[in-house]
């Protein structure tokens, strides 16, 4: 009889996919890399069982605990699969944005799942990161694997990943391309491949919103490029101890658009029914290859996901539609807005010392309702409005002749440029009254509900 004592036993040895049709006019071969065809759907059994593995060496991890961890559906699944082998428990913090289909999976499985905010600070006591902190710091027998750090990560994809990318392309591999989340898969991977063959280009996907490319270029933290993004399981807005900078030779960007895109084509081109990053991973990857290479070349481009964690996303067409990758209209994103402008407004700002006088001669001057509070080293610190200035002027007078940051309110979040009027319209609300946007020359702009309103009715 020929069998597997577990499901877990199945993890890995995914097939090589050449692409055909999404590759036209590139030279090269191009192959996928298809971890869908692990038993969780995804890339991320394979550092599941390493983690646990190792937290049950170390003592971390002891019969009958809880494994904790903060994921973006994917490693809770890896996790949730080697924990029913093993007998644990399992409570995942998720993202909100998130789709509904990874949530419904996780608990399919058994696992307790808290959903967060995404649009808070890592440290924020309600990010999933800090939630599963404090839950693993409460819960006797409790274990927080942390993916983003945990070095098993990289380490079980230089001892799985890369050999098998060696064997299968028989050390003809010359580029490797992978999105980066939290490091673990393209670093891991390209380790190996680098110490098989040294001159193997490494190329990883970033998304917009990200602070990744930046920091590979410049070695600057930027928190200026940190911004809400749709992608899922990709980028990041921290620096997570699995990136290996060194072992990534280019970083390109992709949009939420152009991946969402390019995720369908590929189910509806080649057969491959992906996830949401899958796209993003294949078309930043063929963009480098358009230009860099050769004939003889050969790139793998990992894919890491499902199709399933998606069908009510980039897979529905109304969802699509509303926001805004299946159909163009006039003004439809960020990009649009400041673009008709033409240069005619100019982003009006305040310095943190200046006076509420101030603040409301520029109000009455300009016509606008807010402004965004600007420090020294040009960092968007916080921000004031009208209406909360009138409402504390009521109650004292005086106020007029103090700094502005005794009525200042939290600082305007920063948009991708693409960013459509149905993603921008979320934005805002009573506690965010305006976004800001940089354009290509990485100069600021404000975007308001007047010039939402302005841009839905043009």
């Amino acid at each position: 009889m020929n069998f597997y004592n577990h499901i877990t036993d199945t993890i890995g040895n995914t097939p090589l996919v050449k692409l055909n049709r999404v590759t036209t006019g590139i030279e090269g071969t191009i192959l996928a890399k298809v971890e869908y065809f692990n038993p969780g759907n995804s890339v991320k059994d394979r550092i599941a069982v390493r983690m646990i593995e190792d937290a049950e060496k170390a003592g971390f991890l002891k019969p009958g605990g809880t494994i904790i961890e903060g994921t973006s559906g994917n490693t809770g699944m890896g996790l949730a699969l080697a924990a029913i082998a093993r007998g644990y428990k399992c409570i995942f913090t998720m993202a909100d944005k998130q789709s509904q289909e990874k949530i419904d999976i996780l608990r399919a499985v058994g696992a307790d799942v808290f959903v967060c905010p995404t649009n808070v600070e890592p440290g924020d006591p309600r990010s999933y990161y800090s939630v599963a902190k404090r839950l693993t710091a409460e819960i006797p027998g409790a274990f927080y694997p942390n993916q983003y750090d945990n070095l098993a990560n990289t380490a079980a994809h230089y001892e799985t990943t890369g050999p098998e990318l060696w064997r299968d392309t028989d050390g003809r591999i010359t580029h490797f391309a992978a999105g980066v989340g939290t490091g673990g898969t393209i670093s891991g991977t390209a380790k190996f491949l680098k110490e098989q063959k040294p001159g193997v280009v490494t190329v990883g996907l970033d998304t917009y919103g990200s602070v990744f490319k930046k920091y590979k270029e410049t070695g600057v933290f930027d928190e200026n490029e940190v911004f809400p993004y749709l992608t899922e399981g990709i980028g990041e807005d921290i620096l997570p101890q699995n990136v290996d900078f060194s072992l990534i030779d280019h970083f390109i960007k992709v949009t939420d658009k152009d991946a969402a895109l390019m995720t369908r084509r590929l189910a509806r081109e080649e057969g491959l029914f992906v996830g949401w990053s899958c796209g993003t991973a294949v078309h930043g990857a063929l963009e480098y290859a358009r230009e860099h290479l050769q004939a003889d070349d050969v790139m793998v481009i990992l894919l890491p996901d499902h199709g399933t964690r998606y069908l009510g996303k980039i897979y529905n067409d109304t969802w699509m539609k509303d926001h805004g990758y299946l159909e163009s209209r006039n003004f439809a994103t960020a990009r649009d807005i400041v673009r008709r402008r033409n240069g005619s407004t100019r982003l009006v700002t305040l310095s943190p010392g200046s006076r509420v006088s101030e603040a409301i001669r520029l109000l009455n001057q300009s016509g606008i309702s807010q402004i965004p509070v600007v420090d020294e080293t040009g960092h968007f610190v916080v921000s004031l409005s009208d209406s909360t200035i009138l409402s504390l002027l009521i109650e004292s007078p005086d106020l007029r002749e103090r700094p502005v940051s005794e009525v200042m309110e939290k600082p305007f979040k920063f948009v991708a440029l693409d960013s459509t009027l149905d993603v921008l319209a979320s934005f805002i609300d009573r506690d965010n009254k305006a976004l800001l946007v940089r354009d290509e020359q990485q100069q600021a702009h404000i975007i308001t509900q007047a010039d939402l309103l302005s841009a839905m009715t043009a």
